[in-house]
């Protein structure tokens, strides 16, 4: 992926990022993005549930429905995501031939063979999900294809924290007009 090419995909993310609060759109844009301008077979956000023990899926792009479908991460059999929860990025060349996948036999009949999976982090640095980037050929990723994974994956944290701000005052802002209003009564 040529560096001109790495700047529009950051720059069109960013664009997507700001056009709306909501995650789910904002995600979708994302991963879609990252599939497309990296020739990928696929790419998956998946969120951690609030009770840390899960992974749940949250936008996916270029994978069937069965695989997106296929189950929840459980990050205490996941070896994979535990180290990307601890904040690692981690580079798979072939998943059929590493034992830390939860679903080797599921990612084979997809077709997927290299990975990169990333922390999304939020403010202060605490990791709320995980990016992944799947190739359905053998790939190594370049330094400059690394650290764009890695920019989409903080623009993504970020992303998500503005959604949920906003959420919050919006709520907290109902609450105060109806509170308002029921004194006025």
């Amino acid at each position: 992926m040529s560096e001109p090419r790495l700047y529009k995909t950051i720059y069109e993310i960013t664009r997507a990022i700001n056009s709306s609060l909501e995650p789910c759109k904002v995600l979708s844009n994302i991963v879609e993005k990252v599939t497309t301008q990296m020739d990928l077979k696929g790419s998956f956000i998946r969120l951690l549930a609030k009770d840390g023990k899960t992974l749940l899926p949250d936008a996916s792009y270029g994978l069937s429905e069965r695989y997106e479908k296929k189950g929840p991460v459980e990050v205490s059999k996941s070896r994979l995501d535990q180290e990307v929860l601890n904040g690692q990025i981690v580079f798979i060349q072939d998943v059929r031939k590493d034992d830390r996948f939860q679903y080797p036999e599921e990612a084979s009949k997809e077709g997927l063979v290299s990975l990169v999976v990333l922390p999304l982090t939020a403010k202060g640095g605490k990791v709320v999900g995980v990016l992944r980037a799947y190739s359905g050929v053998e790939r190594v990723f370049s330094e400059d294809e690394l650290e764009f994974l890695k920019c989409v994956a903080d623009l993504s944290g970020l992303a998500l924290e503005n959604a949920r701000m906003f959420h919050a005052l919006k709520r907290a802002s109902e609450l105060a007009a109806e509170y308002t209003y029921r004194m006025d009564d």
